[in-house]
């Protein structure tokens, strides 16, 4: 018996940081995970909502809490995440707000990053269905590599393709203004 109390309390305190959650608009939102094998921490989590509609939970993570816009692209690794919440969400919609959030971010002047842009929109041919969930992996070091529940996706090049990307959500015009402000903890 003391033996199984012993193992219980070892597990208890050797379990991962990850299983701990906040709860945002239903989804749990790990504290902290570990991507490109480095340990980031949740700085941030909203929703983006669309006609009083939840469509997904939105977080950022990163090595260190970072309140800027400038700071997150400046960092040698940003992720976000998308939990998608609703099935309003197609992927013909997503692609649709992914190409208006480019064009936002690069002040409508993709051309320099179509290629990457092309390539990034293949990621959404699939269907998307509430529950699925995105992770965007923006490295200074090796560029964008995409996840679909957990499955990596590809990993397109670029600074200025992975620059664009992270202003889509933490840009002059993000994607929902509220949702940036939670991303980068305000």
């Amino acid at each position: 018996m003391k033996l199984l109390s012993t193992l219980i309390l070892a597990s208890a305190l050797l379990l991962p940081h990850t299983l701990m959650a906040k709860e945002v608009s239903g989804v749990q939102v790990a504290d902290t995970v570990t991507l490109d094998s480095q340990a980031l921490q949740l700085n941030g989590a909203g929703v983006r909502s669309k006609f009083f509609m939840d469509l997904y939970v939105g977080s950022l993570y990163l090595p260190a809490a970072l309140s800027s816009t400038a700071a997150v692209i400046d960092a040698p690794i940003a992720a976000i995440r998308l939990n998608i919440t609703s099935g309003m969400i197609t992927s013909e919609k997503m692609r649709d707000a992914i190409t208006e959030g480019f064009e936002h971010a690069t002040a409508d002047n993709t051309a320099d990053i179509q290629p990457q842009i092309d390539a990034f929109m293949a990621l959404f041919n699939e269907e998307i269905k509430e529950g699925d969930q995105f992770t965007l992996v923006a490295n200074k070091a090796r560029g964008v590599t995409a996840y679909k529940n957990g499955q990596e996706q590809a990993t397109i090049e670029g600074e200025m393709f992975r620059q664009a990307l992270l202003k889509i959500w933490l840009g002059d015009k993000p994607a929902q203004k509220s949702l940036k402000e939670a991303m980068l903890g305000k």
